[in-house]
């Protein structure tokens, strides 16, 4: 885990269509100074309206992750949340002209090629982490999210679905720039054919298709290409968990155990792991040790709910 806040080293930019909306969007990260956090901006409303990215903001999580306030919403950010969880980018302005971010090839291996295109720098601040000092859990309807003292970023996930090419399974592994990149950043969101039909028909995923996501049918898969990984699909949860809990606001040191979870029930053990004070602590990271001399940043005291 690095010990220093980072940010982009220069703005970047891209474009593609959202998943839901199938609207065409640009969006473009630049630098953030310290304690800044991740702010979204949406350019194409007057005055350009800001929103972080925290769990207080979240609106909706049935289909995604979206953030929302004073009447507007940024929608869909889980893979590019992920990508600068997984990077370790701490502040960053994304700015975008459309309500939903870009899916891209419905990975967020784009995202994170695009933030090494432009480079990661330190800054001139130590990190302020979570420490998980004793276990949090939250388990109803056969799903379950816990999180446990570690003295390291761990995921361990497991799903299980009725299709032949998914079944049991389960994934783990500890979070740094070289698993994320190449374990999980490149593992596809993914869904089942009469799944996304319905959907359509309701007038979502208008810009879903086999260029932005594994499409399966009642056998087998509808993408030429096949999989990226024997198992990429709880690759791929394990992505959008990495996106979730980085609305936290602050990295967290600790092993995140998560069984048929999504969107919704992590948001809910997130306000849960809020609530449960007495099971953490904040503390600054310094040089190669944990900094107990030193109180959290004022980003870090604006964090409960």
């Amino acid at each position: 885990m690095y010990f220093q806040q980072r940010t982009v080293a220069q703005p970047v930019t891209c474009s593609g269509i959202g998943v839901h909306s199938g609207k065409q969007v640009q969006l473009t990260i630049r630098p953030a100074p310290v304690n800044h956090g991740i702010k979204f901006i949406r350019t194409d409303l007057p005055d350009s309206p800001g929103i972080s990215a925290h769990l207080n903001m979240v609106v909706d999580t049935s289909l995604a992750t979206v953030i929302g306030y004073n009447g507007f919403i940024v929608s869909t950010i889980e893979h590019l949340m992920a990508c600068f969880a997984g990077l370790s980018i701490d502040n960053a302005l994304v700015e975008l002209d459309a309500y939903e971010m870009p899916i891209m090839d419905g990975s967020a291996g784009p995202f994170a090629k695009m933030i090494r295109s432009a480079g990661i720098v330190k800054q001139a601040e130590s990190r302020c982490v979570f420490i998980v000092k004793k276990p949090i859990m939250l388990k109803e309807n056969g799903k379950a999210v816990c999180v446990y003292p570690s003295p390291e970023f761990k995921v361990t996930y497991s799903i299980a679905y009725p299709h032949p090419l998914i079944k049991e399974q389960t994934y783990s592994l500890t979070i740094s720039e070289d698993t994320f990149e190449k374990e999980i950043s490149w593992a596809r969101t993914f869904g089942f054919i009469q799944e996304i039909e319905y959907l359509k028909h309701y007038g979502f995923a208008k810009g879903g298709s086999l260029d932005n996501a594994i499409v399966l049918d009642q056998d087998d898969i509808l993408n030429t290409d096949g999989l990226r990984y024997p198992d990429e699909f709880v690759r791929h949860k394990i992505l959008d968990c990495l996106g979730d809990f980085s609305l936290l606001g602050l990295p967290i040191m600790g092993h995140i155990v998560v069984e048929k979870s999504g969107h919704a029930f992590n948001h809910q053990f997130l306000k849960k792991f809020f609530n449960q004070r007495e099971s953490w602590e904040t503390r600054f990271l310094h040089g190669t040790s944990l900094d107990l001399t030193r109180q959290p940043a004022s980003r870090a005291k604006s964090l409960a709910i």
